[in-house]
Protein backbone atom coordinates (compact mmCIF):
# COMPACT_ATOMS: atom_id res chain seq x y z
CA UNK A 1 0.00 0.00 0.00
CA UNK A 2 1.06 3.55 -0.73
CA UNK A 3 0.27 5.88 1.84
CA UNK A 4 3.48 8.02 0.76
CA UNK A 5 2.47 11.94 1.64
CA UNK A 6 4.37 12.66 -1.83
CA UNK A 7 2.35 10.25 -3.56
CA UNK A 8 0.20 12.42 -5.91
CA UNK A 9 -3.38 12.49 -5.20
CA UNK A 10 -6.99 12.79 -8.17
CA UNK A 11 -6.94 16.65 -7.28
CA UNK A 12 -3.69 17.98 -7.26
CA UNK A 13 -3.05 20.75 -9.32
CA UNK A 14 -7.15 21.61 -8.93
CA UNK A 15 -8.14 25.19 -7.42
CA UNK A 16 -11.44 25.97 -5.77
CA UNK A 17 -12.57 29.03 -5.11
CA UNK A 18 -15.84 28.82 -2.40
CA UNK A 19 -18.37 31.33 -1.22
CA UNK A 20 -19.96 29.30 1.28
CA UNK A 21 -21.40 29.44 4.64
CA UNK A 22 -22.72 26.62 6.81
CA UNK A 23 -22.57 22.89 5.86
CA UNK A 24 -23.49 21.84 2.15
CA UNK A 25 -21.20 23.78 0.25
CA UNK A 26 -18.46 23.28 2.87
CA UNK A 27 -18.55 19.71 3.06
CA UNK A 28 -18.96 19.64 -0.58
CA UNK A 29 -14.94 21.60 -0.85
CA UNK A 30 -13.64 19.66 2.10
CA UNK A 31 -14.08 16.34 0.42
CA UNK A 32 -12.55 18.30 -2.73
CA UNK A 33 -9.37 19.41 -0.33
CA UNK A 34 -9.29 15.72 0.72
CA UNK A 35 -8.28 14.63 -2.89
CA UNK A 36 -5.53 17.43 -3.22
CA UNK A 37 -7.62 20.36 -4.86
CA UNK A 38 -6.70 23.82 -3.24
CA UNK A 39 -9.84 25.17 -2.00
CA UNK A 40 -9.53 28.86 -1.61
CA UNK A 41 -12.67 29.83 0.92
CA UNK A 42 -14.04 33.28 0.54
CA UNK A 43 -15.26 34.85 3.64
CA UNK A 44 -16.20 38.09 5.25
CA UNK A 45 -14.06 40.20 6.52
CA UNK A 46 -14.56 40.39 10.70
CA UNK A 47 -17.26 37.78 10.81
CA UNK A 48 -16.62 35.13 7.99
CA UNK A 49 -18.68 31.78 7.50
CA UNK A 50 -21.67 32.46 10.10
CA UNK A 51 -20.66 28.37 11.17
CA UNK A 52 -17.48 29.70 12.77
CA UNK A 53 -20.04 30.80 15.75
CA UNK A 54 -22.86 28.10 15.96
CA UNK A 55 -21.05 26.55 18.76
CA UNK A 56 -17.36 26.86 20.70
CA UNK A 57 -17.68 23.32 21.33
CA UNK A 58 -14.00 22.43 19.67
CA UNK A 59 -11.31 24.69 22.11
CA UNK A 60 -13.13 27.36 21.52
CA UNK A 61 -14.22 26.59 17.35
CA UNK A 62 -17.33 25.84 16.28
CA UNK A 63 -18.01 21.72 15.87
CA UNK A 64 -19.74 21.85 12.08
CA UNK A 65 -16.98 24.51 11.13
CA UNK A 66 -14.04 22.40 12.38
CA UNK A 67 -15.32 19.64 10.57
CA UNK A 68 -16.45 20.77 7.02
CA UNK A 69 -13.19 23.30 6.58
CA UNK A 70 -9.93 21.12 7.26
CA UNK A 71 -7.22 21.74 4.39
CA UNK A 72 -8.58 25.28 2.95
CA UNK A 73 -7.58 28.48 2.37
CA UNK A 74 -9.37 31.40 4.51
CA UNK A 75 -9.44 34.47 1.80
CA UNK A 76 -11.26 37.80 3.58
CA UNK A 77 -12.83 39.72 0.76
CA UNK A 78 -15.90 42.82 1.41
CA UNK A 79 -17.72 41.60 -2.09
CA UNK A 80 -19.52 44.68 -1.95
CA UNK A 81 -16.42 46.82 -2.68
CA UNK A 82 -14.97 46.95 -6.28
CA UNK A 83 -11.66 46.24 -5.82
CA UNK A 84 -12.69 43.36 -3.69
CA UNK A 85 -14.61 41.87 -6.55
CA UNK A 86 -11.86 42.76 -8.81
CA UNK A 87 -9.46 40.38 -6.31
CA UNK A 88 -12.22 37.88 -6.94
CA UNK A 89 -12.47 38.08 -10.72
CA UNK A 90 -8.20 37.52 -10.90
CA UNK A 91 -8.81 34.61 -8.79
CA UNK A 92 -11.73 33.20 -10.89
CA UNK A 93 -9.17 33.41 -13.95
CA UNK A 94 -6.46 31.32 -12.03
CA UNK A 95 -9.04 28.57 -10.92
CA UNK A 96 -10.91 25.74 -11.96
CA UNK A 97 -14.43 25.40 -10.02
CA UNK A 98 -16.38 27.68 -8.51
CA UNK A 99 -18.57 26.50 -5.64
CA UNK A 100 -21.37 28.62 -4.41
CA UNK A 101 -24.61 28.29 -1.56
CA UNK A 102 -24.82 32.19 -1.29
CA UNK A 103 -28.51 33.36 -0.62
CA UNK A 104 -30.64 32.57 -4.16
CA UNK A 105 -29.80 34.98 -6.76
CA UNK A 106 -26.86 36.63 -4.86
CA UNK A 107 -24.11 35.20 -7.05
CA UNK A 108 -26.24 35.86 -10.16
CA UNK A 109 -26.27 39.43 -9.24
CA UNK A 110 -22.71 39.80 -8.76
CA UNK A 111 -22.18 38.73 -12.24
CA UNK A 112 -21.22 35.42 -10.88
CA UNK A 113 -23.90 33.14 -12.94
CA UNK A 114 -22.70 30.20 -15.27
CA UNK A 115 -24.08 32.29 -18.04
CA UNK A 116 -21.49 35.25 -17.13
CA UNK A 117 -18.58 33.37 -16.29
CA UNK A 118 -18.75 30.86 -19.00
CA UNK A 119 -17.91 34.10 -21.37
CA UNK A 120 -14.91 35.15 -19.49
CA UNK A 121 -13.63 31.88 -18.30
CA UNK A 122 -14.91 29.10 -20.28
CA UNK A 123 -12.72 26.34 -18.36
CA UNK A 124 -14.27 26.99 -15.30
CA UNK A 125 -16.87 24.59 -13.59
CA UNK A 126 -19.81 26.33 -11.83
CA UNK A 127 -21.61 24.42 -8.60
CA UNK A 128 -24.12 26.35 -8.06
CA UNK A 129 -26.10 24.81 -4.33
CA UNK A 130 -29.70 26.05 -3.17
CA UNK A 131 -32.17 24.77 -1.10
CA UNK A 132 -34.54 24.52 -3.99
CA UNK A 133 -33.15 25.02 -7.27
CA UNK A 134 -33.69 27.46 -9.98
CA UNK A 135 -37.07 28.14 -10.98
CA UNK A 136 -40.17 27.10 -9.94
CA UNK A 137 -42.00 28.58 -7.36
CA UNK A 138 -39.64 27.61 -4.17
CA UNK A 139 -37.01 29.14 -6.23
CA UNK A 140 -36.66 32.00 -3.28
CA UNK A 141 -37.43 30.70 -0.49
CA UNK A 142 -35.39 30.17 2.43
CA UNK A 143 -34.13 27.07 2.81
CA UNK A 144 -32.26 25.25 6.02
CA UNK A 145 -31.91 21.76 6.81
CA UNK A 146 -35.01 20.48 9.50
CA UNK A 147 -37.05 23.05 6.78
CA UNK A 148 -36.09 20.67 3.82
CA UNK A 149 -36.18 17.42 6.30
CA UNK A 150 -39.74 18.98 6.66
CA UNK A 151 -40.71 19.56 2.95
CA UNK A 152 -38.76 16.25 1.49
CA UNK A 153 -41.07 14.34 3.46
CA UNK A 154 -38.57 12.50 6.21
CA UNK A 155 -40.08 13.96 9.29
CA UNK A 156 -43.36 11.72 7.74
CA UNK A 157 -41.81 9.05 8.67
CA UNK A 158 -39.32 9.62 11.43
CA UNK A 159 -40.07 9.56 15.26
CA UNK A 160 -41.87 7.05 18.12
CA UNK A 161 -44.54 5.00 16.78
CA UNK A 162 -46.57 5.32 19.94
CA UNK A 163 -47.18 9.04 19.85
CA UNK A 164 -47.37 9.80 16.25
CA UNK A 165 -44.09 12.15 17.08
CA UNK A 166 -42.10 13.46 14.52
CA UNK A 167 -38.36 13.34 15.20
CA UNK A 168 -35.78 15.42 12.72
CA UNK A 169 -32.59 13.32 11.78
CA UNK A 170 -29.51 14.43 14.96
CA UNK A 171 -27.56 15.32 12.12
CA UNK A 172 -27.94 17.80 9.24
CA UNK A 173 -28.86 15.55 6.49
CA UNK A 174 -30.17 17.21 3.89
CA UNK A 175 -27.04 19.69 3.79
CA UNK A 176 -25.03 16.37 3.51
CA UNK A 177 -27.12 14.88 1.08
CA UNK A 178 -26.64 18.17 -1.04
CA UNK A 179 -23.06 18.58 -0.44
CA UNK A 180 -22.20 15.02 -1.46
CA UNK A 181 -24.08 15.71 -4.73
CA UNK A 182 -22.32 18.71 -5.43
CA UNK A 183 -18.95 16.87 -4.26
CA UNK A 184 -19.80 14.09 -6.83
CA UNK A 185 -21.18 16.60 -9.50
CA UNK A 186 -18.01 18.53 -9.55
CA UNK A 187 -16.13 15.33 -10.07
CA UNK A 188 -18.15 14.49 -12.91
CA UNK A 189 -17.50 17.67 -14.20
CA UNK A 190 -13.71 17.53 -14.22
CA UNK A 191 -13.91 14.43 -15.95
CA UNK A 192 -16.19 16.08 -18.39
CA UNK A 193 -14.13 18.64 -19.07
CA UNK A 194 -11.10 16.22 -19.46
CA UNK A 195 -13.26 15.47 -22.79
CA UNK A 196 -14.51 18.89 -24.04
CA UNK A 197 -12.10 21.23 -22.95
CA UNK A 198 -14.73 23.31 -21.00
CA UNK A 199 -16.50 24.08 -18.04
CA UNK A 200 -20.04 23.08 -17.23
CA UNK A 201 -22.10 23.51 -14.42
CA UNK A 202 -23.95 21.93 -11.68
CA UNK A 203 -26.95 22.44 -10.17
CA UNK A 204 -27.63 20.89 -6.96
CA UNK A 205 -31.02 21.31 -5.13
CA UNK A 206 -31.02 20.33 -1.27
CA UNK A 207 -34.70 19.20 -1.86
CA UNK A 208 -33.98 16.76 -4.71
CA UNK A 209 -31.01 15.48 -2.74
CA UNK A 210 -33.12 14.72 0.47
CA UNK A 211 -35.82 13.44 -2.22
CA UNK A 212 -33.61 10.95 -3.99
CA UNK A 213 -32.57 9.67 -0.32
CA UNK A 214 -36.22 8.93 0.26
CA UNK A 215 -36.69 6.36 -2.66
CA UNK A 216 -37.89 3.63 -0.70
CA UNK A 217 -40.69 5.22 1.78
CA UNK A 218 -42.13 7.16 -1.46
CA UNK A 219 -42.41 3.73 -3.54
CA UNK A 220 -43.63 2.17 -0.59
CA UNK A 221 -46.28 4.46 -0.90
CA UNK A 222 -46.91 4.33 -4.83
CA UNK A 223 -50.55 5.43 -6.05
CA UNK A 224 -51.48 6.99 -2.47
CA UNK A 225 -51.07 3.66 -0.96
CA UNK A 226 -50.29 3.80 2.87
CA UNK A 227 -46.85 5.46 4.04
CA UNK A 228 -44.17 3.26 6.15
CA UNK A 229 -45.47 3.92 9.57
CA UNK A 230 -43.34 5.71 12.12
CA UNK A 231 -41.60 3.06 14.33
CA UNK A 232 -39.10 4.78 16.18
CA UNK A 233 -35.56 3.09 16.49
CA UNK A 234 -36.68 -0.17 14.89
CA UNK A 235 -37.81 -0.54 11.22
CA UNK A 236 -40.85 0.65 9.67
CA UNK A 237 -41.63 -3.09 8.12
CA UNK A 238 -39.09 -5.72 9.19
CA UNK A 239 -39.09 -6.81 12.59
CA UNK A 240 -38.07 -7.86 14.72
CA UNK A 241 -35.31 -5.03 13.96
CA UNK A 242 -34.25 -2.35 16.06
CA UNK A 243 -33.26 -1.75 19.61
CA UNK A 244 -33.96 -4.02 22.55
CA UNK A 245 -33.39 -3.44 26.31
CA UNK A 246 -30.94 -6.32 28.24
CA UNK A 247 -30.86 -7.09 31.77
CA UNK A 248 -28.23 -4.73 32.44
CA UNK A 249 -29.50 -1.85 31.78
CA UNK A 250 -27.92 -1.93 28.06
CA UNK A 251 -29.63 -1.54 24.89
CA UNK A 252 -29.05 -3.82 22.07
CA UNK A 253 -29.95 -3.27 18.11
CA UNK A 254 -30.31 -6.05 15.89
CA UNK A 255 -31.83 -7.13 12.92
CA UNK A 256 -33.34 -10.04 11.01
CA UNK A 257 -33.61 -10.64 7.34
CA UNK A 258 -35.05 -13.50 6.37
CA UNK A 259 -37.01 -16.78 7.35
CA UNK A 260 -33.42 -18.74 8.19
CA UNK A 261 -32.18 -15.58 10.65
CA UNK A 262 -35.48 -15.98 12.17
CA UNK A 263 -35.07 -19.86 13.05
CA UNK A 264 -31.65 -19.49 14.59
CA UNK A 265 -32.91 -16.21 16.79
CA UNK A 266 -35.12 -18.76 18.03
CA UNK A 267 -33.11 -21.47 18.40
CA UNK A 268 -29.79 -19.65 19.57
CA UNK A 269 -30.95 -16.61 21.16
CA UNK A 270 -34.28 -16.84 22.43
CA UNK A 271 -33.37 -20.81 23.36
CA UNK A 272 -37.30 -21.26 22.40
CA UNK A 273 -36.76 -23.51 18.96
CA UNK A 274 -40.98 -23.83 19.12
CA UNK A 275 -41.54 -20.30 18.37
CA UNK A 276 -40.18 -20.05 14.53
CA UNK A 277 -43.34 -22.17 14.03
CA UNK A 278 -45.77 -20.41 15.96
CA UNK A 279 -48.48 -18.62 13.60
CA UNK A 280 -48.33 -15.47 14.74
CA UNK A 281 -44.58 -14.94 14.12
CA UNK A 282 -43.82 -17.67 10.79
CA UNK A 283 -43.27 -14.94 8.11
CA UNK A 284 -41.85 -11.52 8.09
CA UNK A 285 -45.41 -9.57 7.81
CA UNK A 286 -46.95 -11.87 10.64
CA UNK A 287 -43.55 -10.73 12.97
CA UNK A 288 -44.16 -7.41 11.64
CA UNK A 289 -47.76 -6.95 12.92
CA UNK A 290 -47.63 -8.91 15.65
CA UNK A 291 -44.76 -7.03 16.57
CA UNK A 292 -46.36 -5.79 20.23
CA UNK A 293 -46.14 -9.50 21.11
CA UNK A 294 -42.87 -10.69 19.77
CA UNK A 295 -41.24 -7.73 21.55
CA UNK A 296 -42.81 -8.84 24.77
CA UNK A 297 -41.00 -12.35 24.35
CA UNK A 298 -37.98 -11.00 23.35
CA UNK A 299 -37.41 -8.47 26.30
CA UNK A 300 -38.18 -11.00 28.76
CA UNK A 301 -35.52 -13.40 27.48
CA UNK A 302 -32.94 -10.65 27.47
CA UNK A 303 -33.94 -9.38 31.06
CA UNK A 304 -32.08 -12.16 32.41
CA UNK A 305 -28.76 -11.17 30.19
CA UNK A 306 -26.43 -8.52 30.02
CA UNK A 307 -25.99 -5.92 26.86
CA UNK A 308 -22.62 -8.27 26.02
CA UNK A 309 -24.15 -11.73 26.85
CA UNK A 310 -26.50 -10.89 23.86
CA UNK A 311 -24.61 -9.77 21.26
CA UNK A 312 -22.47 -12.83 22.15
CA UNK A 313 -25.74 -15.04 21.31
CA UNK A 314 -26.57 -13.22 18.35
CA UNK A 315 -23.16 -13.01 16.74
CA UNK A 316 -23.04 -17.30 17.83
CA UNK A 317 -26.32 -17.36 15.82
CA UNK A 318 -24.87 -15.26 13.11
CA UNK A 319 -27.41 -12.79 13.46
CA UNK A 320 -26.84 -8.85 13.37
CA UNK A 321 -26.34 -7.05 15.76
CA UNK A 322 -24.73 -3.49 17.01
CA UNK A 323 -23.97 -1.62 20.09
CA UNK A 324 -25.76 1.35 20.51
CA UNK A 325 -23.18 3.61 21.00
CA UNK A 326 -23.18 7.50 22.08
CA UNK A 327 -20.54 10.05 20.86
CA UNK A 328 -18.38 9.26 23.27
CA UNK A 329 -18.35 5.68 22.30
CA UNK A 330 -18.02 6.63 19.03
CA UNK A 331 -14.41 8.37 19.49
CA UNK A 332 -13.63 4.91 21.58
CA UNK A 333 -14.81 2.82 18.68
CA UNK A 334 -12.47 -0.38 18.93
CA UNK A 335 -12.98 -0.90 14.64
CA UNK A 336 -11.79 2.35 14.20
CA UNK A 337 -8.82 2.46 16.39
CA UNK A 338 -8.00 -0.83 14.88
CA UNK A 339 -8.23 0.36 10.96
CA UNK A 340 -6.09 3.65 12.38
CA UNK A 341 -8.77 5.72 10.86
CA UNK A 342 -8.24 8.85 13.20
CA UNK A 343 -5.21 11.51 12.62
CA UNK A 344 -4.53 14.62 13.94
CA UNK A 345 -5.13 18.62 12.07
CA UNK A 346 -3.65 21.64 13.40
CA UNK A 347 -5.83 24.56 13.89
CA UNK A 348 -6.58 27.63 15.52
CA UNK A 349 -7.19 26.14 18.87
CA UNK A 350 -4.23 23.54 18.37
CA UNK A 351 -3.68 19.72 17.59
CA UNK A 352 -7.54 18.39 16.84
CA UNK A 353 -8.37 14.53 16.28
CA UNK A 354 -9.71 13.99 12.83
CA UNK A 355 -11.33 11.04 11.06
CA UNK A 356 -9.60 10.37 7.71
CA UNK A 357 -12.02 10.13 4.79
CA UNK A 358 -14.04 6.87 3.96
CA UNK A 359 -12.96 5.71 0.93
CA UNK A 360 -9.60 4.40 1.64
CA UNK A 361 -7.27 4.62 -1.93
CA UNK A 362 -4.08 2.59 -1.21
CA UNK A 363 -2.37 5.07 -4.34
CA UNK A 364 -2.62 8.22 -2.42
CA UNK A 365 -2.80 9.15 1.18
CA UNK A 366 -5.73 12.41 1.79
CA UNK A 367 -4.87 15.59 2.55
CA UNK A 368 -5.19 16.83 6.18
CA UNK A 369 -4.12 19.87 6.62
CA UNK A 370 -5.04 22.52 9.10
CA UNK A 371 -8.40 24.17 9.51
CA UNK A 372 -7.81 28.34 8.97
CA UNK A 373 -8.29 30.79 11.25
CA UNK A 374 -10.24 33.81 9.84
CA UNK A 375 -8.42 35.46 6.66
CA UNK A 376 -5.40 33.31 7.86
CA UNK A 377 -4.23 33.15 3.97
CA UNK A 378 -5.56 36.53 2.66
CA UNK A 379 -2.31 37.82 2.50
CA UNK A 380 -0.38 35.25 0.83
CA UNK A 381 -2.93 34.59 -1.59
CA UNK A 382 -3.05 38.52 -3.24
CA UNK A 383 1.14 38.02 -3.39
CA UNK A 384 0.39 34.81 -5.81
CA UNK A 385 -2.24 37.58 -8.05
CA UNK A 386 0.63 40.15 -7.69
CA UNK A 387 -0.60 42.53 -5.08
CA UNK A 388 2.57 44.06 -2.80
CA UNK A 389 2.47 44.54 0.72
CA UNK A 390 1.68 48.17 0.46
CA UNK A 391 -1.56 47.41 -1.94
CA UNK A 392 -2.47 44.93 0.68
CA UNK A 393 -2.32 47.07 3.40
CA UNK A 394 -4.33 49.74 1.70
CA UNK A 395 -7.07 47.05 0.87
CA UNK A 396 -7.24 46.01 4.71
CA UNK A 397 -7.26 49.62 5.47
CA UNK A 398 -10.14 50.23 2.83
CA UNK A 399 -12.29 47.15 4.65
CA UNK A 400 -12.04 45.55 1.34
CA UNK A 401 -10.03 42.68 2.55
Amino acid sequence: MNTSNNAPRPLDGITVVSLEHAIAAPFCTRQLADLGARVIKVERPQTGDFARNYDERVGGLASHFVWTNRSKESLTLDLKQQRASEVLEALLATADVLVQNLAPGAAARMGLSFEALHERFPQLIVCDISGYGEGGPYEQKKAYDLLIQSEGGFLSVTGDAGEEQMAKAGCSIADIAAGMYAYTGVLSALMLRGKTGVGSRVDVSMLESLVEWMGYPMYYAYEGAAPPPRAGAAHSTIYPYGPFPAGDGGTVMLGLQNEREWRAFCDKVLLQPELADDARFSANFKRSENRAELRAIIVASFATLSAEQVIERLDSAQIANAHVNDMAGVWQHPQLKARERWTQVESPAGLLPALLPPGRNNAFSPRMDGVPGLGQHTDSVLAELGLNPAVIEQLREQGAV
